[in-house]
């Protein structure tokens, strides 16, 4: 991590931002990490219980052993495969066996999905979560995670696509909650053009946001340059004051 870069940011955050909420980021790597085992603090299988701590200042990984979660080892990266009875967990269940999750109408329509949908094996044998602000010089950050009240996510959706004509620069992908923030904007890194990725639609992982809460992530590069767009773009305009009174 380029240090002035990361005190930049800071700065224009609390210019433009006030005292929003500070970015999360991670990278995977092979390296005993600089961090906190994800398991020590984790009150659920589900990643974003640890993430709480991530967004509070803590820094933590995760490796295979520690993600428990089916979804979350397919969607960091960890497996390729899918659950044996997915098509049904995700839909209407099995009766008498299985409660479905019932976000898709019917089994066939997942299968469908689930052809559809990208995989990714992960380039380390850890995944890093570091709060923007505990950044050091040896970290090389892949993505980097919002998690912003809708005032905010205006503002970073509105930043997002401020250099680009295609209308759908930044995206909403059906997924699990870390899908949205791990790997569709980790596969974003590849594009010429990389996404931003809206996400915490997956009502399974939004208890452990607040309600008024959602996300954005957009893999490095792409952030870099929202962050060098900062001062030519609505952001020093009347129309984001009047929003930036609003945000504490």
């Amino acid at each position: 991590m380029d240090i002035a870069f990361r005190d930049r940011f800071l700065t224009l955050w609390k210019k433009y931002f006030n005292n929003a909420e500070l970015p999360i980021t991670f990278y995977y790597t092979d390296k005993e990490p600089d961090a906190k085992p994800a398991k020590d603090v984790s009150k659920s299988n589900c990643i974003f219980s640890a993430l709480v701590k991530v967004r509070e200042g803590k820094s933590l990984y995760f490796d295979t052993q520690s993600v428990k979660c089916f979804g979350g080892k397919r969607y960091l990266g960890y497996t390729t495969k899918i659950r044996p009875d997915f098509e049904y967990f995700l839909s209407c269940g099995i009766p008498d066996k299985m409660q479905g999750e019932r976000y898709v109408k019917t089994p066939e329509m997942v299968q469908e999905i689930t052809k559809n949908t990208p995989k990714f094996t992960a380039p380390g044998k850890f995944i890093v979560f570091k709060r923007w602000d505990k950044l050091e010089t040896n970290d090389d950050s892949d993505v980097v995670i919002f998690f912003a009240i809708p005032d905010v996510l205006s503002g970073l959706f509105t930043l997002a696509r401020f250099d680009e004509t295609d209308r759908g620069a930044v995206q909403t992908p059906f997924g699990s909650g870390c899908a949205s923030i791990v790997q569709n904007p980790y596969l974003e890194k590849a594009s010429e053009h990389p996404k931003a990725i809206i996400g915490m639609f997956d009502p399974s992982a939004r208890p452990f946001v607040p309600m008024d809460v959602m996300s954005i992530a957009m893999p490095m590069k792409k952030f870099v340059k929202m962050v060098d767009n900062m001062e030519e773009s609505f952001l020093i305009t009347d129309s984001w004051q009047k929003i930036q009174l609003r945000i504490g």
